[in-house]
């Protein structure tokens, strides 16, 4: 039962995140509700491809306990959730291409863009198994618990701000986005592109997909060296999290910055 509830849940969420961008723009965005999007969609997408992926997942640097949760709050504004997204995506890596692998091209374009976010996939107890490091923060216990709350008082306070077109450009337009850029990768990375290399998974570097995810398209990159905080290998390969990564360390806030190169 609750994983019917859940993705009922999810795909409650996910068709209300894309149906609001819609009825903003059929009423007409006003500048403001553009000047709140691009205060809020930097950080947003700071929380899905560093925070979510290169930190919780793989531990590509080290930090302290305040900007831990900090960056954990960054991923809460799209709904993301530090704990079962890393526990979901570990199990990716382990079983890349396969049967089962949760997002392979393999089983079609809709499971891999869009049911994988709607299916469980693994059960909890297999995912969490995964994450004993971060289990032993009971701050992210707690907001693994109230994953929504974030986000959702995010879309309150676009409402009180600007009203229905800030919550729909503001607030809802940058979880979609980052959602179909994720996909992208997946999906895209997977499919098309070229290897650096020679792995047993089918993964690519396409360097389209890697300008519109800041990074996240140097896939081949990333499935041979998984704990780098650094996908783009090479000068020419702009990887924009890694950059931020890099402002991070300078301003002391990470530190033991992992990279393969």
């Amino acid at each position: 039962m609750r994983s019917k509830a859940r993705k009922i849940r999810s795909s409650v969420l996910i068709a209300l995140l894309h149906a609001m961008p819609v009825v903003a723009f059929i009423i007409g965005p006003v500048p403001q509700d553009w000047l709140f999007f691009a205060i809020v969609y930097p950080f947003s997408a700071v929380g899905v491809g560093v925070a979510l992926h290169r930190y919780f997942a793989h531990k590509a640097f080290v930090t302290s306990r305040p900007f831990q949760f900090a960056l954990a709050l960054m991923a809460a504004t799209t709904f993301g959730d530090p704990i079962r997204f890393a526990g979901k995506h570990r199990l990716h890596h382990r079983y890349v291409d396969t049967d089962k692998d949760v997002h392979t091209p393999k089983d079609g374009i809709w499971q891999c863009w869009i049911g994988s976010m709607l299916e469980p996939a693994y059960c909890e107890e297999e995912a969490r198994r995964q994450v004993g490091d971060l289990l032993n923060y009971p701050e992210l216990r707690l907001l693994s618990r109230f994953w929504l709350v974030p986000g959702l008082l995010l879309i309150v306070v676009a409402y009180l701000i600007g009203g229905i077109t800030m919550v729909g450009i503001g607030a809802c337009l940058g979880p979609v986005l980052l959602m179909h850029q994720s996909s992208a990768v997946n999906y895209l990375c997977h499919k098309h592109g070229t290897r650096r290399y020679d792995l047993k998974d089918t993964s690519t570097n396409n360097f389209l997909v890697a300008l519109l995810t800041f990074g996240e398209g140097w896939h081949n990159n990333h499935h041979r060296h998984p704990r780098s905080a650094r996908a783009g290998e090479v000068w020419w390969e702009i990887d924009m999290f890694y950059y931020v990564i890099a402002l991070f360390r300078k301003l002391g806030l990470v530190w033991n910055v992992r990279t393969a190169r």
